[in-house]
């Protein structure tokens, strides 16, 4: 019993220390992270107006719990004297200026060639956060998509998605971080989702059928190695894949250039025309290029997005024959 008692104590703080050095790396990258990223963002709001919009409409859309913040005011005391908690009542209007992100964090997002400033998934944090501040400074409320917190605004929210973004704990089934996960959103609010989206395109369809409904806005930023789209290798080349056990081994890499960026073509265009039937936008970023080039389309497409979806409608209804190439 003494044994068993002492390697369980020695078991609980190997356990601590590692859990202490997790935190104290979380917490020194947490403020160059946030410096990039505003920056970034300080870039591209030079010449730029915020996206706060007047409301779509009064009508309730549900109770949340107070949060350090909110004004006294917004407190419906007598829904909040029938629960345990202090609630807010929020109406359709509040909805419309949540926009909910979503990083992919699978192990593709890995990849950084000698071709690129960053790996796909440091981009894809720092565009997540660069577009996090310009969000907030903007009047909107910024949620993610694959946690069970509540939307939020102010630097303390920038925070918190931050904090997320970089904590990589181990799942299950980590293919599950390849593609956006299950999640209902609030109607007029606005998905934006970052990845490098080389899931097979079936998948990337069967789950937006699901998250795209009719009043919910969105965009996809595809997030690309160049090397991803030209293979620039020669001779005898070994490729292994960043998810699986996958080995190919060719004796002239060359030879496959063609072909190989003709399917990464017909990849995309498959991905950008999924986006015009859901009434969505669609942008490409390669991370040779500036993030603030991406950042920049991007808060565009934000600020153009009512009149776009004025000419596109909504395409939900008919994205299933997209996943037949049709």
């Amino acid at each position: 019993m003494a044994i068993s008692s002492e390697n369980t104590q020695k078991n609980h703080r190997q356990a601590g220390y590692r859990w202490r050095e997790k935190a104290e790396h979380l917490a020194s990258s947490l403020p160059p992270l946030l410096a990039q990223a505003d920056r970034v963002a300080h870039t591209v709001i030079q010449g730029m107006h915020g996206r706060r919009r007047t409301g779509v409409g009064e009508a309730f859309w549900q109770f949340r719990h107070y949060q350090p913040g909110d004004m006294s005011n917004r407190i419906d005391w007598r829904k909040s004297a029938r629960s345990d908690a202090l609630l807010i009542r929020e109406n359709e209007w509040e909805a419309a200026n949540t926009v909910w992100l979503w990083c992919d964090r699978s192990a593709s997002m890995g990849v950084q060639s000698s071709l690129a400033t960053s790996t796909k998934a440091d981009r894809a944090i720092l565009l997540t956060l660069a577009l996090s501040v310009l969000l907030v400074r903007g009047g909107e409320r910024i949620g993610v998509l694959d946690q069970d917190l509540p939307p939020a605004t102010g630097q303390r929210a920038i925070r918190r998605l931050a904090t997320l973004l970089l904590n990589n704990e181990e799942v299950e089934d980590p293919s599950l971080l390849s593609l956006p996960p299950r999640s209902e959103m609030p109607r007029f609010s606005t998905a934006v989702f970052f990845s490098d989206f080389l899931e097979p395109v079936e998948q990337l369809v069967e789950r937006l059928s699901i998250l795209a409904t009719p009043d919910v806005s969105g965009h996809l930023v595809q997030i690309l190695d160049p090397a991803e789209e030209t293979l620039p290798y020669f001779g005898r080349t070994e490729f292994s894949g960043m998810e699986d056990d996958t080995r190919l081994t060719v004796g002239k890499a060359q030879s496959l250039q063609a072909e190989f960026a003709d399917r990464m073509a017909e990849h995309r265009a498959r991905i950008a025309d999924i986006a015009t039937r859901l009434g969505w936008t669609y942008s490409l970023h390669r991370t040779d290029e500036t993030a603030q080039s991406a950042l920049l389309k991007l808060y565009a497409l934000l600020g153009d997005y009512t009149a776009l979806r004025n000419v596109l409608g909504s395409g939900a209804a008919h994205i299933s024959s997209t996943a037949d190439g049709q």
